[in-house]
């Protein structure tokens, strides 16, 4: 009889939440070109209101969003790229743990790129 983690990369491993965190960061970034979709077009309605709206984004809550947004997009999109390679690579299988390491360094170097030039932009540096 195969045991219950026969047949699955991502059963309570790295996999898995990678698994997880692409799902998620991907639904995260869908919700925000939603709403940009829709302030944007506020314009056409009111320019008014627009620009209060825009306005709004000026708060410090929406700038440690923006890292949040950042954080999202390039995680999701150097995952999709493991995720790539773990279909198409014949070693990928095997090296889908090395993989996702290899993901969340990468990330971490872009993010520390990214993170206090937003910050310094926030507050006024």
């Amino acid at each position: 009889m195969a045991s219950a983690q026969s047949g699955t990369l991502y059963r309570g491993r790295e996999g898995m939440w990678s698994w997880v965190a692409h799902r998620i960061s991907g639904m995260l970034i869908f919700l925000f070109l939603l709403v940009h979709v829709l302030d944007t077009a506020l314009v056409r309605v009111s320019p008014a209101a627009y620009n209060e709206v825009i306005g709004h984004y000026k708060l410090l809550v929406f700038g440690f969003g923006e890292i949040g947004l950042v954080g999202a997009i390039l995680f999701h999109a150097l995952n999709g790229l493991r995720i790539i390679l773990v279909d198409f690579w014949s070693q990928g299988a095997r090296r889908q743990r090395m993989l996702l390491w290899a993901v969340v360094a990468v990330w971490i170097v872009l993010m520390l790129g990214f993170v206090p030039r937003q910050l310094m932009h926030m507050f006024g540096a």
